[in-house]
């Protein structure tokens, strides 16, 4: 608990200590500090969109692989159940000769 305390405190007395400064600052600092946190602000909203954007993109891609999955289990679900239909057919005519 001593740990989050300091750390807590430290926090407090940069956070101070920045407040400090920047009222002390002249005009020209100050638009400095406003221009820096701008361009951070900016970069860290393109960060987020471009994040966004992938993942949208990667979640298309894995829909679309689904997608195909999918159509080939079908595809080779029909495939059997056509060679079972006609293994059926042929141990029926099959019996069928044998009977006669």
């Amino acid at each position: 608990m001593g740990n989050k305390r300091k750390g807590l405190l430290a926090l407090l007395g940069l956070g101070t200590l920045a407040w400090w400064r920047y009222k002390k600052a002249t005009p020209e600092e100050k638009q400095k500090v406003k221009d820096t946190i701008n361009t951070a602000k900016d970069n860290l909203t393109k960060f987020g969109s471009d994040l966004k954007d992938k993942a949208s993109q990667t979640a298309e891609q894995l829909k679309e692989k689904a997608a195909e999955a999918a159509d080939q289990l079908k595809n080779k679900a029909e495939e059997l159940k056509t060679d079972a239909q006609q293994a059926g057919e042929e141990l029926k005519n099959d019996s069928q000769k044998a009977a006669e």
